[in-house]
């Protein structure tokens, strides 16, 4: 590792290993991820593919005292609303299984994590709130799309998340991205100046991670690959 290499935390990680250990971080350090830094995560990922190269994606960066400032307005709409509402739906209208069964096995394998049982109402509402906090990660992100963009520029934009998550994490920052953000669209649209004709698609906490939280402890499952992979040897028949 070179001297530029060492300033920036920069490691050896195979594309693999940055994929299969990227997790959801719910604790970051307060250290500040550099602007350069960020730049240059956030460079490297514009380099995701987008139909006809359009490059949808534009993403707001808060970090410092205006990233504890929203947080503080964040936190304070939560407390007084409750969760809100996307201006979207992000999740099924009406769950059905397999889906209901793996919500629930993240939703209540992270709250067993950290010891919030059942019928723990102030302990899980504490805990839905560090979603506005960013989980403490000292940047955030917040992303956005022009309104009246179609699904192909969705997926584009997701393309684009991905990319930044895996880029981080060759400096050993990690990442959460977090759909509830834009359940306070209107707080975002507000004190980040966003235009009426973008959507808020979700935000991101991004961050050293706290290794000694017991909280980064909690990893998902993820199905095994007979479940979602199909092997196509033989095509049907041609319709005439």
């Amino acid at each position: 590792m070179n001297d530029a290499s060492s300033r920036t935390g920069e490691k050896a990680i195979t594309v693999e290993e940055a994929i299969r250990g990227r997790k959801s971080t719910r604790a970051f350090l307060r250290k500040p991820v550099p602007r350069e830094l960020m730049a240059r995560i956030l460079t490297t990922a514009g380099r995701a593919p987008s139909g006809s190269n359009i490059q949808p994606w534009k993403v707001y960066v808060v970090d410092g005292a205006a990233r504890d400032e929203l947080a503080a307005d964040l936190c304070r709409r939560f407390d007084t609303v409750g969760e809100g509402e996307r201006e979207y739906e992000y999740y099924p209208v009406k769950w059905r299984e397999p889906f209901l069964a793996r919500r629930r096995a993240c939703g209540w394998g992270l709250y067993g994590t950290m010891g919030i049982t059942r019928d723990d109402k102030d302990g899980m509402h504490a805990q839905r709130r560090q979603n506005y906090e960013f989980f403490g990660a000292p940047t955030a992100l917040i992303f956005t799309i022009d309104r009246d963009l179609e699904k192909g520029s969705w997926l584009d934009t997701g393309m684009f998340i991905q990319s930044i998550m895996i880029a981080a994490r060759q400096f050993g920052i990690e990442t959460i991205p977090q759909a509830a953000l834009a359940n306070f669209h209107e707080v975002l649209r507000a004190r980040l100046a966003i235009p009426e004709g973008e959507i808020v698609i979700c935000g991101m906490g991004v961050g050293y991670p706290d290794t000694e939280a017991k909280v980064n402890t909690f990893t998902t499952d993820r199905e095994p690959l007979e479940n979602f992979v199909g092997w196509v040897d033989k095509l049907r028949p041609a319709k005439t």
